[in-house]
């Protein structure tokens, strides 16, 4: 089984379509029009992914719809939830890869996390609707002792930190 798309709702479509084809390099390759089961209608646009045919991120952009105006487009907000939990990751192969991300979002006027997570190595940026976007590289392996304390805390009812990140690390937008 694969993953075929995420479609989200989004509050501005034209700096989502900005940052989604302009900066992460998606092209937007298909609109659906259609009417939105509770009433009004939206647009579902289609972002191809990596050139591949079946991998997309597709965004709705909503007109006349119950409550149009105080829908929140932030995930994590919406739904009550700290900041970051709620978020998209997409995979890189190399650091090079991973630091060209960091670099590129940096250079479109983005402000850029980046955490060393001990297995994995992150960068993180906000989307036009707040939302957390990643890029993630795995470091490293997984192990059978890996599986068995990911198993222990299924029961686990008492905090059980996991050793803190290897390196955290901020790269603010640069003021003109």
């Amino acid at each position: 089984m694969g993953y075929h798309h995420l479609a989200l709702a989004t509050k501005d479509m034209k700096a989502t379509h900005k940052f989604y084809e302009e900066i992460m390099g998606f092209e937007l390759v298909k609109v659906e029009i259609q009417p939105v089961q509770t009433g009004g209608w939206g647009k579902h646009f289609f972002y191809r992914m990596d050139g591949d045919d079946s991998l997309f991120i597709a965004f709705w952009e909503l007109h006349d719809v119950p409550n149009q105006d105080t829908l929140n487009y932030d995930l994590n907000d919406a739904a009550n939830l700290p900041p970051g939990t709620n978020h998209f990751s997409f995979d890189v192969k190399t650091k090079e890869e991973l630091d060209a991300w960091r670099d590129k979002w940096n250079a479109a006027g983005l402000d850029v996390l980046e955490i060393d997570h001990n297995w994995c190595h992150s960068v993180y940026t906000r989307d036009p609707n707040d939302n957390i976007v990643e890029f993630c590289l795995t470091t490293g392996a997984f192990t059978n002792a890996d599986r068995e304390r990911a198993l222990a805390a299924l029961d686990e009812t008492e905090f059980n930190q996991s050793p803190p990140p290897g390196e955290i690390k901020t790269w603010p937008v640069k003021a003109a």
